[in-house]
């Protein structure tokens, strides 16, 4: 059987397109501090059961994330520590972003140019 292989950039950007949801990162972030049942994710992130998990499948089937049964309590933990760091280099690279709008903003403001254009006529 003959199968073509999916070039690393596109594996890259269909990984990229999983984390592409804002419960999902909430559910990794929350997860970072060690293992946490649903119902513990569910009051941390106010969200519909169903919708909490449908977004833990998508973590699950990816293999980002583990989930462990007792009893009726289901427990869901990160596969590995590497997102960890996936999740803290998101964070510094969004400061560094941030930082430089607030550096223009703040250049903007301290130019002394009012709203009104001053474009000779």
């Amino acid at each position: 059987m003959i199968t073509a292989q999916v070039p690393l950039y596109q594996a890259k950007a269909e990984f990229f397109r999983m984390l592409g949801h804002p419960v999902r990162i909430r559910v990794l972030e929350l997860l970072q501090d060690g293992p946490m049942a649903v119902k513990d994710l569910l009051e941390a992130i106010v969200i519909e059961p169903s919708s909490l998990s449908q977004q833990l499948a998508v973590l699950r089937r990816s293999g980002i994330v583990t989930s462990t049964r007792e009893g009726s309590t289901v427990t869901y933990a990160l596969a590995g520590g590497d997102v960890a760091d996936l999740l803290g280099a998101a964070r510094r690279i969004l400061a560094e972003l941030l930082a430089g709008q607030e550096d223009l903003l703040a250049q903007l403001r301290g130019s002394g140019v009012s709203g009104a254009s001053k474009e000779p006529s």
